[in-house]
């Protein structure tokens, strides 16, 4: 039954969102500039060889327009960074903007995985996509949560983005990212904040994860200095907490080869997300370039 439901989430896949987006195009692209890329095959770090504001290859010579600037959360107890990845030639004014969260070790400059950027900029100048963009925020380690120690990234998510979207025009006159994208850690943050925005009668259009750092051991997870204890990560735990994680559409890729397999494979076949897609990769900046043209797709879908 399982093996079914992923075989059909993949005609699913390629079928509604490369065929009929264009977006096929674009994913040749994105693995025409993949091969020597170097990224850990065995660790849930998220590592680039070149930061999002200085992406030297960019999909059909179209650049992203990227921002970085420095804001304090108070929610965090420190300035950070905040990247905003906006497709060349888009009015700012209300641009629909999904949340970007990046993985343990990485950064907001670090959080455009795969490509994504790049592909953002050309999907949205040949109107293969509707214009939207992407914020990015430094989140720490802690799995975009409280750790108790005074350190709260999803309070910042939740209660200060809105309010700095809306000073830069962003996300429509309430300030709320229409979804979010997360990748590894990112991941697992995007599903808890779809939890939080839904609890709070604010749900989101979509939710994309890839490679989302799903584990279905307390011993692994231990190891990560994440959680205070097993019953903190239980309470947050997408796959334990299936129920809670509200009506947006989720979308879920994964290499087969990933650590974070089995917690994937898990969640398919129990969430029934929209996409569920396992192929071929490991958990590697070469394999999220191959999926990064269908998040753009999901994503796409579900602007408004």
């Amino acid at each position: 039954m399982v093996e079914d439901y992923r075989a059909a989430a993949r005609t699913l896949s390629r079928r509604s969102l490369f065929a009929t987006t264009g977006l096929v195009g674009l994913a040749a692209a994105g693995a025409a500039v993949a091969a020597g890329v170097n990224a850990a095959t065995e660790a849930d770090d998220v590592q680039r060889t070149q930061h999002a504001e200085n992406i030297g290859q960019t999909a059909m010579g179209l650049s992203p327009v990227i921002s970085t600037e420095r804001v304090y959360s108070k929610a965090r107890g420190r300035e950070i960074d905040l990247v905003t990845i906006l497709p060349p030639g888009a009015t700012a004014e209300n641009l629909p903007v999904s949340l970007l969260l990046h993985g343990l070790h990485g950064t907001a400059r670090t959080a455009a995985v795969g490509n994504i950027a790049d592909l953002l900029a050309a999907a949205v100048a040949t109107h293969v996509s509707p214009a939207f963009g992407f914020v990015a925020l430094d989140g720490g380690d802690n799995y975009w949560h409280d750790h108790g120690n005074g350190d709260d990234p999803m309070s910042m998510l939740l209660d200060e983005v809105p309010g700095w979207l809306t000073q830069r025009r962003l996300a429509g006159k309430d300030g709320l990212p229409f979804a979010c994208t997360g990748t590894s850690m990112g991941g697992f943050g995007a599903l808890v904040y779809a939890r939080r925005r839904a609890e709070r009668s604010q749900p989101l259009n979509a939710v994309a994860t890839m490679s989302p750092g799903l584990l279905t051991s307390w011993t692994e997870m231990a190891k990560r200095n994440a959680f205070s204890n097993a019953d903190q990560w239980a309470a947050l735990d997408p796959l334990r907490n299936l129920d809670k994680l509200g009506p947006a559409p989720v979308g879920l890729w994964c290499g087969d080869r990933d650590r974070f397999i089995d917690g994937c494979r898990r969640f398919i076949a129990t969430a029934r997300p929209e996409i569920g897609l396992v192929t071929p990769g490991m958990h590697t900046e070469e394999y999220w370039r191959t999926v990064t043209p269908d998040v753009l797709g999901f994503l796409s879908r579900h602007v408004r």
